[in-house]
């Protein structure tokens, strides 16, 4: 009765072994294929780590710099000022992490909820508190009256290069986890368990224990297993060129540590571009 290893030889093998060496060739199979891919993706692990480490500490750095301007330079606003900068830092960690938002959405929040601090702490310093209704309808103008002249603009051009590229490697990293999972995991066709039987234990039945399948024959058993995993060969040739194309961008004119150092300087100088304009931004109000 058995079904994989016959032979018209005399056997010792029962039908039952036979589905023994089955359920053995899968978990060799799998085992095997998980050794290969640990070094590769501890090594991607690696990189993930080393990654948002050293982002969120670039992070870190350029809010504190920026929460410094404001209590040295900007003492009136700067405590006012400090829910607007963390929620820009925030957006910007969560815009890394895959986040559905977009680099330009939050610094035209930050800089719309700037321009009422900047306008009654530094512009027109007499103004006692400013009503909930006033207040909202400086944000909703800010756009229109543009009292930071190019300079927030500037600061979305320069961050989305940098935040884009970062964003991007990140997310292609995670991905590359995932796509050794899926192959790590990826069932044991019927005909390629049966073919791994053959191969490895059918000798086994006569007491050939010793004896090792030759070269070719191993590689044909295994191209056919492996057919579906091997359709990924050129996809990820492409996701590997597609890395180095990002780290090189990262490392060139979308450096993510120049972008995010700089941008309290960025915020500054529109800070003080309104400050230089106030008269003709108080008479647009």
């Amino acid at each position: 009765d058995l079904q994989i290893c016959q032979h018209r030889a005399p056997t010792c093998c029962t039908k039952k072994m036979e589905e023994s060496y089955q359920a053995a060739v899968r978990r060799e199979r799998t085992q095997s294929i998980q050794a290969l891919n640990f070094e590769l993706k501890y090594m991607i692990v690696g990189h993930i780590t080393a990654f948002q480490e050293a982002f969120e500490s670039l992070l870190r750095f350029a809010e504190n710099r920026t929460s410094s301007l404001f209590e040295t330079a900007y003492r009136p606003m700067a405590k006012e000022a400090a829910e607007p900068i963390k929620e820009l830092f925030t957006d910007i960690s969560l815009y890394i992490l895959g986040a559905e938002t977009t680099v330009e959405s939050a610094v035209l929040r930050f800089f719309d909820s700037l321009f009422p601090l900047v306008y009654s702490r530094l512009i027109n310093p007499g103004i006692t508190d400013l009503s909930e209704d006033y207040t909202e309808c400086l944000r909703l103008t800010r756009q229109d009256i543009n009292p930071f002249g190019h300079y927030s603009k500037n600061m979305v051009t320069e961050l989305s290069k940098s935040l884009w590229a970062s964003r991007m490697l990140s997310q292609a990293l995670s991905l590359g986890i995932e796509v050794i999972n899926t192959t790590e995991h990826a069932a044991v066709s019927k005909e390629c368990s049966r073919a791994l039987v053959k191969m490895q234990y059918c000798p086994h039945c006569q007491g050939l224990t010793l004896i090792r399948p030759c070269v070719g024959y191993c590689l044909n058993v295994m191209r056919g297993c492996l057919a579906s995993v091997a359709e990924l060969d050129a996809h990820w040739r492409q996701f590997i060129s597609t890395l180095e194309y990002l780290t090189n961008e990262m490392a060139a004119s979308h450096e993510l540590e120049m972008a995010l150092a700089g941008m309290w300087s960025s915020i500054n100088e529109a800070i003080l571009h309104a400050q230089l304009n106030g008269p003709q931004l108080s008479a647009t109000v």
